[in-house]
């Protein structure tokens, strides 16, 4: 795992809070009738950032606790949930002193595979109560939206950015694989549950790039490669595309319960 790259998301937190988006109502609603996510619902969150999912959280009566990395990233969290219930914990989940059982639910959105994974499953089991349940959310960029324009600009990224594959192109939400890794072999976990939901986003050229400068693959970029890029990405848009393009999502949110003794 790269420290470098699991902390670069805190060097500009509150563009990070401006432009990352929201996920979808429906997510949450699964959530409540697969993990019990309601009022009074104790909630540990993985790497919140600031507050994307939190917010909607709280908004359906859960106390949270976010255990957040990056001190920016946590003090914008903090800003935008005062007066909510949220605590929120400056610290990497790995370290913190997590008090045992004391949580319904676990959930990470678009931050799970941060996690080590050798110490993750053990630690997630600890600190929730017999039958708590994990819930992880994967993000994938799919094709979709404005599709022509996410295969012209791999040529951009093909000149600017030395780890970009030839030929690299988006897949169709149904080529895509359930995500699986040791939590679903893990005898502490009973078998999960997935669902997948989709969502479209619609950015100009500036919201486009500002979304892009939130990734930790282009803020790791040199700043000659990352101005060539985004030079690259935005002349494409307002040239050939008038001025926006569609982003399409695909989410899948997994539900596994901690074995009853």
């Amino acid at each position: 795992m790269s420290r470098e790259l699991r902390t670069i998301f805190d060097e500009d937190a509150a563009l990070y809070a401006r432009v990352r988006p929201g996920y979808p109502d429906a997510i949450f609603a699964g959530l409540g009738e697969l993990a019990g996510l309601g009022p009074g619902t104790r909630v540990v969150e993985i790497g919140p950032g600031t507050g994307q999912a939190t917010l909607p959280l709280t908004a359906r009566g859960a106390h949270v606790v976010a255990v957040e990395l990056g001190a920016n990233l946590a003090a914008v969290l903090r800003e935008r949930t005062a007066g909510r219930p949220v605590e929120v914990v400056e610290s990497s989940f790995e370290q913190w002193g997590a008090p045992p059982a004391s949580a319904d639910l676990v959930t990470s959105f678009t931050a799970w595979h941060w996690v080590d994974a050798a110490v993750r499953a053990q630690r997630v089991a600890g600190v929730l109560r017999p039958g708590g349940a994990l819930a992880t959310v994967t993000t994938e960029h799919v094709l979709g939206g404005t599709a022509d324009f996410f295969a012209d600009v791999q040529r951009c990224y093909e000149r600017w950015d030395p780890a970009t594959p030839p030929g690299l192109r988006l897949r169709p939400a149904d080529e895509i694989a359930p995500f699986t890794d040791e939590i679903d072999e893990s005898p502490l976990f009973g078998p999960a549950i997935r669902r997948r939901y989709r969502a479209d986003v619609t950015y100009d050229a500036r919201g486009y790039l500002d979304l892009l400068s939130t990734y930790s693959g282009h803020r790791a970029l040199r700043p000659d490669q990352r101005s060539g890029l985004f030079d690259c990405i935005g002349g494409l848009i307002n040239n050939r595309y008038g001025g926006t393009v569609t982003k399409a999502y695909l989410y899948e949110l997994r539900v596994a319960r901690t074995l009853e003794p």
